[in-house]
């Protein structure tokens, strides 16, 4: 990639605690290197024998994620491109699903697409008052067809649905709170952290045996994710071919 391709870093800590970190300089997005390297470090995370329970969040104090690399989608050039790119987004969500730790979100501030979907995909999600969220897709032309059945096993049907028609709207945290998307909303960084912080310590002297039993039983009827979200992926894979599509992102881009 031509623009600083960001980083992401894996960390345990002395009581078992693994922190994934994931950073962007355009608001923490989401191109597909960053994509693998979290899909990567979630299944090392959970093979890890030291790590007990996992954190993922992403650097800095605004942003937690602006979902899909704009410079990445406007530069897919045919279905295969289309394909592979959406796929990074599906192989993230299906390794937080078939990992047998709890994983725990740290959404600090506002999610876009993707990003609304890493928030789905974890078992426990704290966030922030500033932490909004949107399923911008379909102003995009494509739709929340990858991220739709992890945001729809999170708050249902009926919100996810909300969310992918009024795809240019920002629903506030205490929406996605009442929705089941946030366990729990802080004032500051500070107050979540101390609260993620209490939690996973209190995770990590628990039954290992345990969590992993239950972490199964909450995934429950996912097994077939594997194909349904590849087909998502092509779905989408397609669509970001428009000329639409196209001219959309590099209206967004030039603004």
């Amino acid at each position: 990639m031509k623009e600083n391709s960001g980083s992401v870093k894996f960390e345990v800590d002395d009581n078992g605690i693994g922190t994934i970190k994931f950073h962007h300089p355009l608001s923490n997005s989401l191109p597909s290197e960053i994509l693998k390297k979290i899909a990567d470090n979630i299944h090392l995370a959970g093979s890890h024998s030291d790590v007990k329970v996992i954190i993922i969040k992403s650097n800095g104090d605004r942003a937690f994620c602006g979902g899909a690399s704009f410079n990445e989608l406007v530069e897919i050039q045919n279905l295969e491109e289309g394909i592979a790119f959406f796929l990074g987004f599906a192989n993230v969500i299906n390794a937080c699903r078939k990992c047998s730790k709890i994983i725990i979100g740290r959404v600090q501030g506002k999610a876009v697409g993707g990003g609304v979907g890493l928030a789905s995909a974890v078992d426990y999600c704290y966030a922030t008052k500033y932490s909004s969220i949107k399923l911008s897709e379909l102003a995009l032309g494509i739709g929340p067809f990858v991220v739709g059945p992890a945001v729809e096993r999170k708050i249902g049907i009926s919100a996810m649905s909300t969310l992918a028609i009024n795809a240019n709207k920002w629903f506030d945290a205490s929406w996605a709170y009442d929705k089941g998307l946030f366990a729990e909303i802080f004032e500051n960084n500070n107050d979540m952290d101390i609260a993620i912080t209490q939690l996973t310590k209190n995770l990590s002297s628990s039954s290992l045996e345990a969590m992993k039993k239950l972490k199964k039983t909450f995934w429950e009827g996912t097994d077939h994710w594997d194909d349904l979200l590849a087909k998502r992926a092509e779905i989408s894979g397609s669509l970001i071919l428009s000329d639409f599509s196209k001219k959309i992102i590099r209206k967004i881009q030039n603004k």
